[in-house]
């Protein structure tokens, strides 16, 4: 993702969350100083069938 842009959304007061296109990454906690991620966001996806 190096050059990539990285979306971030504050969704609680000092809670950010990470995104990449429509994956979400992980929460940043600005008062704590850290950085939880989430599961594998990549994961395997369901498509419709035809």
């Amino acid at each position: 993702m190096a050059g990539q842009r990285l979306g971030i959304k504050e969704v609680d007061d000092g809670i950010w969350l990470v995104s990449f296109m429509h994956y979400d990454l992980g929460y940043i906690d600005l008062e704590q100083r850290t950085l939880q991620t989430i599961g594998n966001p990549f994961g395997t996806r369901l498509l419709p069938m035809s």
